[in-house]
């Protein structure tokens, strides 16, 4: 941020925490913020009273002290500003835009909460609910996949699918939580994730990875609400979810990763509803399949998330598919939505599927992952980000009902002969 002085143009390094350290002066002087008489004043200033500097925010004082007017100069001392001293005339509007400062939300579910509860909120990203709902969706598919093919009652498939809602808002949270860990260091680069807890100082390391711990057992103690064998397939994932910050750092693909760890909801509907996925051959197809078709919508969807922060992870060298195939890139998203479409109705065809399923799930999906390909400005963030968002809701819910149709034709029909 450059602040200038009213007859100096000096740029100041400012730091806002709680409190304010200098960093071109005694590393240990250590300044406290104190409020100023309310002002009708625009949000930061920079006055000069005297010899001395002072950086404002709206009516409260967040650094003062005596400036040489040498380069390399020292913060030689600090104390409080009386109101006397305070004018308007020693205090000047800053030019230019700065990068913004970070407020505490004011509306949604985080403005609900204890203060001290925000920044953990925050890290398991309660207030962005997108990520939890591409993480349920493969639950969501294998559970009604396995529904048609078992014949299971509504009742277990509504319990079950609350179940895998739970799991998902809490694996997560821990996946945000250690992906936050791993990029501490990136974070505060980027102009996206400088605000995040872990980057401003909010929450530190240690209470972050005492985070984590607490959700991943939370996640454990959900799982075991399922049959015991899911936990031969759920445990096994937990392998993932710190690969894919990891990877970024390694490969061009890390979607790929990602993919494999929020895809592997594919394989939990079966042994919930009872069905050991290994044991039936078409099942096995239809896993399979739907696993793989997942990766690609995954690949698909964290491919346009990417180019929101294309410049900045180009910067400092984070790797990721839309950096490696910029000038490809809604080539490749349509690649990867044909192979998503095909895979999908292999895992129906393999467990006989119904009309409503291709119609319903795969025709929808279509329609919706060409719309999203096709419109989204890949340039604009604004415009990848609201695709991300709503593209959960438009493909993934086109998926689900598809699937609840094909399933609640297949209980019809066998009532009809039940009865007839």
């Amino acid at each position: 941020m450059r602040i200038l002085c009213k007859n100096k143009f000096t740029p100041i390094l400012a730091g806002f925490r709680q409190f304010i350290r200098p960093t071109c002066g005694d590393s240990n002087v250590v300044l406290q913020p104190w409020k100023l008489p309310e002002t009708s004043v625009r949000p930061y200033y920079a006055g000069k009273n005297g010899g001395n500097q002072t950086l404002f925010k709206g009516t409260t004082v967040l650094s003062f002290g005596r400036y040489s007017g040498k380069q390399g100069h020292r913060l030689s001392s600090s104390r409080s500003l009386p109101d006397s001293e305070l004018s308007r005339s020693s205090v000047v509007p800053i030019s230019g835009s700065g990068p913004p400062v970070y407020e505490r939300p004011r509306t949604g579910l985080l403005s609900l909460l204890p203060e001290s509860w925000v920044p953990f909120a925050e890290l398991a990203r309660l207030d962005k609910p997108t990520g939890t709902y591409y993480l349920l969706f493969p639950c969501l598919f294998s559970t009604l996949l396995a529904a048609d093919y078992t014949g299971a009652t509504p009742w277990t498939v509504m319990t079950t699918s609350m179940l895998f809602a739970a799991g998902a808002l809490v694996m997560r949270g821990a996946g945000c939580t250690i992906n936050d860990l791993w990029d501490r260091d990136l974070d505060p680069h980027v102009s996206r994730t400088r605000h995040r807890p872990i980057a401003r100082g909010a929450v530190t390391p240690l209470a972050a990875l005492t985070f984590t711990g607490l959700q991943l057992f939370a996640g454990l103690g959900i799982l075991t609400q399922f049959p015991p064998s899911c936990l031969y397939f759920g445990i096994p994932s937990l392998l993932l979810v710190g690969t894919y910050p990891l990877a970024k750092r390694v490969t061009n693909y890390p979607q790929v990763v990602l993919g494999f760890t929020f895809s592997w909801g594919a394989f939990m509907g079966f042994p919930a509803l009872g069905i050991d996925p290994f044991a039936d051959h078409a099942v096995v197809k239809a896993v399979g399949a739907l696993y793989a078709s997942c990766i690609a919508w995954t690949v698909l969807y964290d491919m346009i998330y990417a180019h929101m922060d294309l410049k900045d992870d180009a910067k400092i060298g984070i790797k990721s598919i839309a950096l490696r195939h910029e000038k490809q890139t809604k080539l490749v998203l349509s690649g990867l939505a044909a192979t998503q479409i095909v895979l999908l109705s292999l895992a129906g065809s393999a467990i006989n599927a119904g009309p409503l399923f291709f119609g319903g799930s795969c025709g929808c999906a279509a329609t919706t992952l060409g719309l999203m390909i096709w419109k989204v400005e890949l340039r604009e963030a604004s415009s990848c980000w609201w695709w991300f968002k709503n593209g959960a809701l438009f493909t993934g819910g086109a998926i689900a009902l598809g699937l609840i149709g094909n399933y609640y034709s297949s209980m019809t029909n066998q009532e009809e002969k039940l009865t007839a």
